[in-house]
């Protein structure tokens, strides 16, 4: 089992769980963060302190898509282990629906 960061963390990109990650596996996009499912070692610290409640163990029916999308761009975008402020407008986007489309590919700034 690996954990998964999910469509509700585009354009909040809350770090919360960056900081307690204890093997440094999430990676920075533009507007979103990803875990590498290869690195991650499944302990599940990161989950319960996502403020967007976007991170979900791989077990959870249809997280197939967002663990692909997590492989691709963790393998691409920086690494990112130190907390930082969440996006301009995270908390109005924080449960907002359809976000997928806005996910860019963009590499963020890493640390």
């Amino acid at each position: 089992m690996t954990y998964v960061v999910v469509e509700n963390c585009i354009k909040c990109k809350y770090t919360d769980c960056v900081e307690v990650c204890p093997v440094d596996c999430f990676y920075e996009g533009e507007n979103f963060l990803v875990i590498n499912p290869d690195e991650c070692i499944d302990c599940g610290v990161c989950e319960p302190e996502c403020p967007a409640e976007a991170i979900l163990p791989d077990t959870e029916d249809g997280i197939e898509k967002w663990l692909e999308i997590n492989q691709k761009y963790s393998e691409v975008w920086p690494n990112i282990t130190g907390k930082k402020e969440p996006m301009d407008g995270a908390d109005d986007q924080n449960g907002k629906a359809g976000k997928e489309a806005d996910l860019s590919e963009k590499p963020g700034a890493g640390d």
